[in-house]
């Protein structure tokens, strides 16, 4: 049942609607069930909309895969390229996060889970690359500055610059010149 109505919302945003448009009877009837089984899952459209998102976004990985950090750090800025990527090429995924965005307690929740999930999987390769020694270790003093730092030249052209590129190759080249660092080799 929630794969169906979840589903339906995708289809109904893809067709061009809102997400303000819909309402949770127009949702419940689309996919064929009943609007009381629709709210004894999503007590409102908020709620819907937290697991519409869930549904399209790409799900962080728990335990970094890679072999060393510079590998577990290019996945990382990968997956948040992917993702600027699909806002980009996706009018649902913009429909949505614009809906997400303008509304500040359903902001608010968004960013308890979704995107604190991200900086956690993130923390967790930075701590590691701290422990092995293949980051200084007096940058885990400022871990949200690092997380900032890390993530912050692809969220800059996924917002601020949404015509600057988001090629394959972005990740690998952000995470080595962070490794690199930015003053002159000697």
């Amino acid at each position: 049942m929630g794969h169906a109505v979840i589903e339906t919302v995708l289809r109904l945003l893809g067709d061009g609607a809102s997400f303000g448009e819909l309402s949770m009877e127009g949702i419940a009837r689309e996919a064929g069930v009943g609007k009381a089984t629709v709210y004894r899952r999503w007590p409102g459209k908020d709620a819907l909309l937290l697991d519409v998102l869930a549904a399209v976004d790409t799900p962080v990985p728990s335990l970094p895969p890679g072999n060393s950090v510079r590998e577990d750090l290019i996945i990382a800025i990968e997956l948040l390229r992917r993702r600027g990527v699909a806002k980009r090429e996706s009018g649902v995924l913009r429909n949505v996060l614009m809906h997400v965005e303008s509304n500040p307690e359903l902001w608010r929740r968004y960013k308890d889970t979704v995107i604190a999930s991200r900086r956690r999987a993130l923390a967790r390769i930075l701590d590691r690359g701290i422990q092995s020694g293949e980051i200084r270790a007096s940058l885990g003093a400022d871990m949200d500055l690092l997380l900032d730092v890390v993530t912050g030249p692809v969220l800059a052209r996924t917002t601020m610059r949404p015509d600057a590129p988001l090629d394959e190759e972005l990740a690998e080249r952000v995470v080595d010149m962070l490794l690199t660092g930015l003053a002159p080799r000697s």
